[in-house]
């Protein structure tokens, strides 16, 4: 214990000047890298060691979500049984490599595991906790839908994005594609509620002739506020195919069928481009109605632009037969 000076003539509302306890015990290690990279599918780790067992403790991990404001509680372990919570489910266990281990392993990762967890030592006396953040690497796109810009409000825009193998982005996402290149005008909505745009070369239609940045309108009405989206996906298990043709919407659908497959989604399409190199100077049709193409190494009549991407016809009538289709296969 800790010895104190003062004591008479010192005023009550004056704490006496005490020498410094003896510092508690501190039994979670500090984790060596606070960020863990890794892949949709893949196996994920996120480390949480003990440096020392406390008689009595509960090890509580739990998932930050930035969308909802709150935290989801993923796993319980008093060291030698786990429950499970939430929607992780099964696929969520502890490593147990030895006594003082309680890692989180995550298996078949998903678009939306990534995000901050917090793994917390409950031991009755003083909690310790830990935050780590699982990483994916991906691709982010803008999206709106046939109606045109602005068309969703924040849930719409979330939905949409799942609907085509995605999620609403993050700001760091965003802020990541955007010194990879990504330079759009038309505002749309991230994970976290606000609405913000990326912009590479300054000019007047784009929030003015500033530095190039993230422009913000800050978080918005999230039920009446209506904008784009921004959707971030990540590497697939299957593989995109172009199938060349004339077809229209409802024809390519039977062609993707014909090869076992279907017809890919805006995310599909994105992700193989980004990650297996796909190019393909020819439009073909998406489930979504759209038509677009890969283009991995620009040139001359492919689009026009001098940077690699995704270019877009928008939403040609379904009935129109002048387009192949790009299919997705598991």
């Amino acid at each position: 214990m800790g010895t104190c000076s003062g004591g008479q003539g010192v005023p009550a509302t004056v704490a006496p000047l005490c020498s410094a306890p003896h510092p508690s015990p501190h039994y979670l290690l500090p984790p060596i890298h606070e960020v863990i990279h890794s892949r949709r599918g893949a196996t994920a780790t996120l480390p949480c060691v003990l440096g020392a067992q406390p008689p009595s403790y509960k090890v509580r991990w739990s998932k930050v979500e930035p969308g909802e404001l709150r935290e989801v509680l993923i796993l319980v372990t008093n060291g030698l049984h786990a429950r499970g919570y939430g929607p992780l489910g099964g696929r969520a266990r502890m490593r147990r490599g030895h006594r003082l281990d309680a890692s989180l392993v995550i298996e078949g990762v998903r678009l939306e595991d990534e995000g901050r967890y917090r793994c917390e030592l409950i031991n009755g006396i003083e909690d310790e906790s830990v935050a780590l953040t699982l990483s994916l690497e991906g691709v982010v796109f803008p999206y709106q839908p046939s109606r045109g810009r602005y068309q969703f409000n924040y849930y719409e825009a979330k939905q949409a994005c799942e609907e085509q193998d995605g999620r609403l982005a993050t700001y760091a996402q965003l802020y990541q594609a955007w010194t990879e290149g990504l330079d759009w005008c038309n505002a749309g909505w991230l994970l976290e509620g606000s609405v913000r745009y990326p912009v590479l070369t300054a000019r007047a239609p784009c929030g003015g002739r500033g530095r190039p940045g993230i422009r913000s309108y800050g978080p918005r009405d999230r039920h009446r506020d209506r904008y784009d989206a921004f959707c971030f996906t990540s590497m697939t298990a299957g593989h995109v195919f172009f199938v060349p043709g004339r077809l229209t919407l409802s024809e390519a659908h039977a062609a993707c069928r014909r090869r076992g497959a279907t017809v890919a989604k805006v995310g599909h399409l994105y992700a193989a481009w980004k990650f297996s190199g796909l190019d393909q100077c020819d439009g073909g049709w998406l489930a979504d109605g759209s038509v677009r193409f890969p283009i991995t190494s620009p040139r001359p009549r492919c689009g026009g632009l001098p940077d690699p991407g995704v270019r877009s016809f928008g939403f040609p009538r379904a009935q129109q037969a002048a387009f192949g289709t790009y299919c997705y296969s598991e």
